[in-house]
């Protein structure tokens, strides 16, 4: 009977319309939360029996349609562990079952969300606000090579970073080719002052003192006053194919390195003068944590990258570095846009532990919602497929930064009103099929 059919329907209509008022107002509930993503609703026809000459009423089912892949907007903040995801992909999160002895277990489900308002929690692990877990690739911090087969929750351990005694000293300079009187006598040298670290990391002076011997010859002599034996020894440095025989050295560039004959302490030249190699000249010093071996690299043979001689009258410090670390306490962490994660320390040196992937998807709105703006992989979803960040379709990372939802609240009003417009005409629909079929019955009396 097509007045019970039309009541279905508009019954039907009524179930819709409830279901499509509740993504609203899903939607705008969460219009300010961090990485939410919009449910907006479809609406599917089902017929009973529709011919040329017959249509009986049929019905109408709200399905959702989900917007997993639309950008919401990336805002600034202050929070400097912030991440927002600009383009494809998703972090890995892991979410928290319980803690045994201080240590957190794990869902073995792997969850994925773009809520990326990540802090550092009391165990040291990257959170986001719905307290899901960040998952990186791990890094070693020796060789710095990214371990790609596996995901695993960061968690930044505040250690100190272990000093590391100086082996390496690079010099660059120019030294005056004509010195001004007095300043380039064995009683007034040409000085430089080198700042090392020994095994324990304590700071100790070393001084370079150069001496013009004659013509393009010159002599440094190496002075360590903590070192158990303070003079270190002197080499001989040579510049240019006249002193050294090396014609392949031009003028004003080392061609030679010697042990001095009068005072050859511990030094010992490792390289023999060949254009390009090394020119180096090794030490030992005792700081009182036994023999340290330091190696003095003066640029190369033939090149202008390290020490010269060329004109004038003043001795010309162009750069000297060396590679001992005194100890450093934790003084951050800072996520990089290519997804390093990197510890800080007081002394000027960092270490990155981790890289974060963003996980991609060939249909990212197949994939099934969760708590906390997470999501979990279907087989419509397609496989999970970790990059890194700006490779391979994945988009790019954008540090201090969170995604907001991608809700309008504008549009979600207007389909307010669409929806609330519906649901009272097929409310209408029904009261008028009822009064209908009490019309029929009454015209059996």
């Amino acid at each position: 009977m097509s007045l019970l059919g039309a009541m279905n329907t508009a019954i039907s209509g009524l179930t819709a319309q409830s279901a499509a008022f509740g993504n609203i107002s899903d939607n705008v509930a969460n219009s300010q939360t961090t990485g939410y993503k919009e449910v907006e609703t479809n609406f599917v026809d089902y017929l009973t029996n529709s011919t040329a000459t017959v249509n009986d009423p049929g019905a109408v089912v709200a399905q959702p349609d989900y917007l997993n892949n639309v950008q919401g907007t990336i805002t600034q903040v202050t929070n400097p562990l912030a991440l927002a995801i600009a383009g494809q992909g998703f972090f890995a999160v892991s979410q928290e079952t319980g803690v045994q002895n201080g240590v957190p277990s794990f869902n073995p489900q792997q969850f994925y969300s773009r809520a990326g308002d990540f802090t550092l929690n009391s165990a040291g692990y990257l959170v986001n606000s719905a307290g899901e877990y960040l998952n990186g690739w791990s890094v070693d911090p020796a060789s710095g090579i990214v371990n790609e087969n596996s995901l695993a929750p960061i968690q930044v351990t505040q250690t100190v970073y272990n000093p590391v005694a100086t082996t390496g000293v690079t010099l660059s300079a120019n030294l005056p080719a004509t010195p001004a009187t007095g300043t380039a006598t064995a009683a007034s040298p040409i000085s430089s002052d080198i700042d090392v670290y020994d095994a324990l990391g304590t700071q100790h002076v070393i001084t370079l003192n150069w001496v013009q011997t004659s013509a393009n010859n010159w002599s440094v002599q190496i002075n360590c006053p903590d070192s158990a034996t303070p003079d270190c020894g002197t080499a001989d440095v040579s510049f240019g194919p006249n002193a050294s025989g090396d014609a392949i050295a031009p003028s004003g560039t080392i061609g030679n390195l010697a042990t001095d004959g009068t005072d050859p302490g511990s030094v010992t030249i490792p390289n023999a003068p060949a254009d390009g190699a090394a020119a180096d000249v090794t030490f030992t010093a005792d700081f009182g944590n036994g023999i340290q071996t330091i190696t003095l690299n003066l640029g190369n043979f033939g090149g202008t990258n390290g020490v010269t001689q060329y004109a004038g009258t003043e001795y010309n410090l162009e750069g000297l570095t060396q590679n001992g670390v005194p100890p450093g306490s934790f003084a951050g962490v800072t996520p990089q846009a290519n997804g390093d994660i990197v510890v800080n320390y007081n002394n000027g040196q960092s270490r990155t532990i981790a890289q974060v992937p963003l996980v991609t998807f060939n249909d990212p709105n197949a994939l099934q919602r969760q708590d906390g703006q997470s999501f979990t992989a279907t087989t419509a979803s397609g496989t999970p497929l970790a990059n890194a960040a700006s490779t391979n379709g994945a988009g790019n990372l954008v540090t201090g930064s969170v995604e907001s939802s991608n809700v309008d609240i504008a549009t979600e009003f207007s389909n307010l009103i669409v929806a609330q417009q519906a649901y009272s005409a097929n409310a209408k629909m029904v009261t008028t099929a009822q009064q209908m079929l009490e019309t029929t019955v009454d015209m059996k009396q």
